[in-house]
């Protein structure tokens, strides 16, 4: 998949950040805080789960790059509590961020330079089935995580910073693929409502996730207005050919 990006070198001191937007805001997919009352939501239509999925995969084989994907200014949604945030997917093992300098450094984020994020959906795919039958290995054995094989979640300034590595990044896209496949399927979809489809709570850290710990879903809801969104068609069924006159 390519998705159209714009590419910013801020520096602080000594050190240059490489920091990545998708060039086109995502105007219908938002995401609250989940640190209110412990459960976020973030919701919406194809488009924007579907350049999601791809920007949580260019993240994932990305060590040094921050992904800034805006979403405070979208269009907002009724039923979503708390406050709306921004989205930062940066990898752990780098150590190149804290979120205190993070106001500093959006704040240069003024005229970027256009770029084209290339994703290998097949690589995604693979990378995330090792991640899920390691899960399934360690939840059969009882074994704990190490930190750094899951997402930490933090808020900061308006912003969620998803610290995470390059296995558990490529599992998050392929939730996000599935909430943007699924999702028009749903059968309330043409109504405007929206569909609860897949969660990064099982990838979150054992400390903040959980049963009382913070939850992040996945929703779909397609965009007003409505009478021009169209769920996919099913695939056409062949006719059997004829058979040959005598």
């Amino acid at each position: 998949m390519r998705v159209k990006a714009r590419e910013f070198r801020p520096r602080t001191g000594t050190v240059t950040h490489r920091i990545v937007q998708p060039w086109e805001p995502l105007r219908h997919t938002t995401v609250n805080s989940p640190f209110h009352d412990r459960w976020g939501y973030l919701v919406g239509d194809h488009d924007g789960l579907s350049r999601l999925a791809a920007l949580f995969s260019f993240a994932a084989f990305s060590r040094h790059t921050l992904v800034h994907v805006p979403l405070r200014t979208s269009l907002p949604r009724a039923f979503a509590p708390g406050t709306p945030v921004d989205l930062v997917l940066a990898h752990r093992a780098t150590g190149g961020l804290r979120p205190s300098a993070w106001p500093s450094l959006r704040a240069r984020l003024r005229a970027g330079t256009p770029l084209t994020v290339r994703t290998d959906e097949r690589r995604t795919a693979d990378r995330a089935a090792v991640w899920n039958a390691a899960r399934e290995r360690r939840d059969r054995q009882r074994r704990r995580w190490s930190e750094a094989e899951r997402i930490r979640p933090v808020v900061h300034a308006r912003t969620l910073f998803l610290f995470g590595g390059r296995d558990v990044f490529c599992a998050a896209a392929e939730e996000f693929s599935t909430a943007a496949g699924h999702g028009p399927h749903q059968r309330r979809a043409l109504q405007g409502h929206d569909a609860l489809l897949a969660s990064l709570t099982p990838y979150f850290d054992q400390c903040t996730a959980g049963p009382d710990g913070t939850e992040l879903d996945i929703g779909f809801q397609a965009h007003p207005p409505l009478h021009r969104f169209r769920p996919p068609a099913p695939p056409a069924s062949r006719r059997p050919p004829r058979a040959a006159s005598p």
